[in-house]
């Protein structure tokens, strides 16, 4: 008994044991040393815990990784929702360009068909008055005749220039509704282009060319007018057809080696495309119509003709332009990712 009670006397008054009343609470610390182990420190406990290798990060670094990620996925919903706002606004301008250009036509189409209607009608304007509907109707075809007539006798390259403009214009828009353009979203520079043409070149050069034609076949036999056809669907239909073509690239402003390749494309395709339609057209040109309505008659026809001109023409035109802007393209790709060796 008495060594049972000194026991217990040894065990209670160590110094190993901490009294919680009397003596005060100690701090649990923990030391990082430079090894792979740290030891955990406490007066009553004494024993070591493996650390994990590798770098120690402290716990706020989760935080400032959220934080970024955060920041992150805000600056990329900023600059998603200002490249939307960008292409909405881009296709608002768009739409908005293109309401005016429609309307723009429109008011060209519109205006232009106003006056010109207005003008063949009001011919007899001076002393109508007293005319009912029907006299004035009856009256105008003859009496624009008679007006136009006067104006070839006062100045007839200037009245076919006139002609020749207006229907190159015309026959370059209804080429642009045939490709499939609506009827007010035409190209306004590409029609003036071709009417330009028109005006500047057909109308003068053909008033001579049918001069010519009639001095170089002066004759009355049956055999003038197939040989002034084949004259004008071999030597004047190449010239004509060359001209038309080098003259619309220079007004696109192109370059003389692609004008040229053009010309090389569809100098004979044209030329014989022209046989399909002219001989027929030029019966009646050079054996009925008097030499100087010619002009007028061909014009009518050219309505068919300029439209296939036109179309074609600026059908190899886009194409081309395409095929450089695609080279351009993959040139400027292949230059940001060049090829590895």
């Amino acid at each position: 008994m008495s060594a049972f009670n000194s026991i217990s006397t040894s065990f209670i008054s160590s110094p190993s044991t901490p009294n919680p009343i009397t003596e005060p609470k100690q701090l649990l610390t923990l030391s990082f040393p430079s090894s792979k182990l740290f030891t955990l420190s406490n007066p009553s406990l004494n024993f070591t815990i493996a650390a994990r290798t590798g770098p120690l990060l402290p716990i706020n670094a989760v935080t400032d990784d959220r934080e970024v990620d955060t920041a992150d996925e805000t600056c990329d919903y900023d600059q998603e929702k200002a490249s939307t706002t960008t292409e909405s606004e881009g296709i608002e301008n768009i739409t908005a360009s293109v309401s005016s250009d429609r309307l723009l036509n429109a008011a060209i189409v519109l205006g232009a068909g106003t006056l010109a209607i207005t003008k063949l009608l009001t011919i007899d304007h001076d002393y109508w008055h007293g005319w009912t509907l029907y006299e004035v109707l009856r009256y105008a075809p003859e009496h624009n005749w008679i007006a136009y007539e006067d104006a070839l006798r006062k100045n007839p390259v200037l009245a076919k220039m006139v002609i020749s403009g207006f229907v190159y214009s015309l026959g370059d828009w209804i080429a642009q509704c045939y490709e499939g353009r609506p009827l007010f979203e035409f190209d306004r520079t590409r029609m003036f282009r071709s009417g330009l043409v028109g005006f500047t070149l057909h109308g003068s050069l053909s008033h001579y060319y049918y001069q010519f034609c009639e001095a170089l076949f002066p004759f009355k036999d049956w055999w003038v007018v197939p040989a002034k056809v084949a004259f004008d669907q071999t030597v004047w239909a190449a010239v004509w057809n060359s001209i038309y073509y080098v003259v619309l690239g220079l007004l696109r402003l192109e370059s003389p080696a692609n004008i040229f390749d053009e010309l090389k494309t569809t100098f004979w395709p044209m030329l014989t495309a022209g046989w399909k339609l002219w001989p027929f057209a030029h019966l009646i040109t050079y054996g009925v119509i008097p030499l100087d309505q010619r002009l007028l008659w061909v014009d009518c026809v050219e309505l068919i003709w300029v439209t296939i001109l036109s179309t074609y023409s600026n059908e190899k035109s886009e194409v081309r332009m395409s095929e450089a802007s695609v080279k351009a393209e993959s040139s400027s790709s292949t230059d940001v990712f060049p090829k590895e060796e």
